[in-house]
């Protein structure tokens, strides 16, 4: 139930199948890793996890709608969306900081900065350089080339910040009851985010297959699939959240002035938007 200053949550049964679901997930993530077997328990407990959001999403939905929720409870939605956007602002710094130890520290420490004598020992030949590239006939893991930051990545730069703009344009219709508006410029977003997929893709394609850019490609291979692979992720997420957001404008869901789930969507997708402005410029073009 709700008040006007103390909010005591009803009694749910998702938590705890959420946390069996996640465990289950993870029992079996383990027995991937470790023991090469274990994905049938591993998919199942994904497919448990996704269930539970499913219905639980659906009856905050319900409540929603129901009017069942006041201000302490929009308060409580927007600080929960507000740590969990902050959550993973410190994710993505953990291996924007480990690009940059990398780059500034372990490539100079290499190439005999700070102790020549030890260096020198172990790679006499080593150049610090970035990326480090496989030389010729060798056996060592690297790269054979990179992207042009000028070609695919800078489309999909293009790409997201346009679907930033639509997705504004769509808020901005929404608040002022403009329904036709947020429908149409929340579909362009949606397009806008599966024609960033699939250019990413083709991206992938042509790593894996023209420019020798693997997870084993060294540690360059090993960050720029870190990094671009988990924030390929997110855009996956986040085009999953606007068809969401989608289906629940064209059911007639949100007013002008009760509308977070829509709002969150937007909190959300511009973050991953700023997050591949930073991979644009420290993982492609410096």
């Amino acid at each position: 139930m709700s008040g006007g200053s103390y909010y005591v949550p009803s009694t749910s049964k998702w938590p705890i199948l959420g946390s069996l679901a996640l465990g289950l997930m993870m029992i079996g993530t383990g027995m991937v890793l470790v023991h090469d077997r274990g994905t049938p328990i591993m998919t199942l407990g994904l497919l448990a996890v996704l269930a539970v959001m499913g219905f639980w999403f659906r009856d905050v939905v319900k409540e929603s709608r129901g009017g069942l929720y006041d201000a302490q409870m929009d308060r409580s939605f927007r600080q929960g969306m507000g740590w969990f956007i902050f959550s993973e602002v410190m994710f993505f710094a953990a291996f924007f900081g480990a690009l940059f130890y990398i780059r500034t520290f372990a490539l100079p420490w290499l190439d005999g900065e700070g102790a020549k004598g030890v260096a020198a020992l172990l790679w006499p030949e080593f150049t610090a350089s970035w990326p480090l590239m496989s030389p010729p006939d060798t056996a060592v893991a690297g790269p054979r080339d990179t992207f042009s930051p000028w070609q695919l990545p800078l489309v999909n730069t293009l790409i997201l910040v346009a679907s930033s703009i639509t997705l504004t344009v769509a808020h901005e219709g929404l608040k002022e009851g403009h329904r036709d508006t947020t429908r149409n410029w929340l579909f362009a977003t949606l397009l806008l985010a599966i024609s960033f997929i699939t250019i990413q893709g083709v991206e992938y394609y042509e790593a894996y297959v023209h420019y020798g850019i693997t997870l084993e490609a060294g540690i360059y291979g090993a960050t720029f699939f870190l990094l671009t692979g988990f924030h390929g992720a997110h855009v996956i997420i986040g085009a999953t959240i606007l068809a969401v957001m989608l289906v629940r404008v064209l059911r007639g869901h949100f007013s002008s002035d009760n509308h977070f789930g829509f709002e969150a969507a937007c909190w959300y997708w511009h973050f991953v938007d700023v997050v591949w402005i930073g991979l644009f410029l420290f993982v492609y073009v410096f």
